[in-house]
């Protein structure tokens, strides 16, 4: 079992904060098509819960997803089931040959694998680019620097579960910490776990940099759709030639 998003705070994720990968599912699907994919096999990396990998196999598309967390597959593997999902890290697992590749709600700014903390995303770019089909697209977002102030707290809830989080910033190293405590009905009783993930934030022109030195072409949005992304928040999508 990994440190991160374990069996309360997958469920809390996918009861509680779908509305990020459904509201974006008709942007990205509708940038599938404008690209001319309209069927194929779709790789989503850092899959979560299911919900992106459900819209695109119910669009047609064939499914692989991956993702770290043992808890987020168990419950993908019930919420899509005609889709294959496998455990394992996106900077490490084996990418297929596919028409698509997608990284959705800020996966690829996570620091649960040391992978990730130096060249991460330049290796991340370089084996989409390998397993994508020419013509084929690699869409993803991340987060910028200006997250938040020195520190913000937040707390949300729902039927059977409740977080409070706390935000911290480093802007001279470019990370952000986020420390989760979680509680989650039990039966009777709630049961309390705490998870801290890092991310790291990368400015929209050190990414598109980074993709175009892959060999991607490239266009940046601060929407999916009709979908509008937060400040300091970006969309790319980068095109195989």
């Amino acid at each position: 079992m990994t440190d991160w998003y374990r069996e309360d705070l997958a469920h809390i994720h996918d009861v509680g904060h779908a509305d990020f990968a459904l509201r974006s599912a008709p942007g990205i699907l509708g940038l599938l098509r404008e690209n001319g994919i309209a069927e194929g096999l779709g790789v989503d990396l850092g899959c979560g819960s299911g919900l992106w990998a459900r819209e695109l196999l119910r669009a047609g598309y064939r499914v692989l997803g991956i993702d770290i967390s043992e808890a987020m597959v168990e419950i993908s593997r019930r919420k899509a089931p005609g889709a294959e999902f496998r455990v394992g890290s996106l900077f490490e697992a084996e990418i297929p040959p596919c028409d698509a590749v997608t990284a959705v709600s800020e996966v690829l700014n996570y620091l649960f694998d040391p992978e990730n903390e130096e060249r991460g995303l330049e290796r991340v770019f370089g084996r989409v680019y390998e397993a994508l089909r020419p013509g084929g697209v690699f869409v993803f977002d991340v987060l910028g620097p200006g997250q938040a102030p020195a520190k913000a707290k937040s707390f949300s809830e729902g039927s059977g579960w409740a977080v409070l989080s706390e935000k911290v910033e480093d802007r001279e190293r470019g990370t952000l910490t986020r420390r989760i405590v979680s509680f989650r009905k039990v039966g009777e009783h709630y049961r309390r776990d705490g998870e801290v993930h890092r991310v790291r934030l990368y400015a929209p022109e050190e990414v598109e940099d980074k993709l175009g030195r892959a060999g991607f072409e490239v266009g940046m949005m601060r929407a999916y759709g009709r979908y509008p992304l937060a400040e300091n928040h970006a969309a790319f999508v980068a095109r195989k030639p």
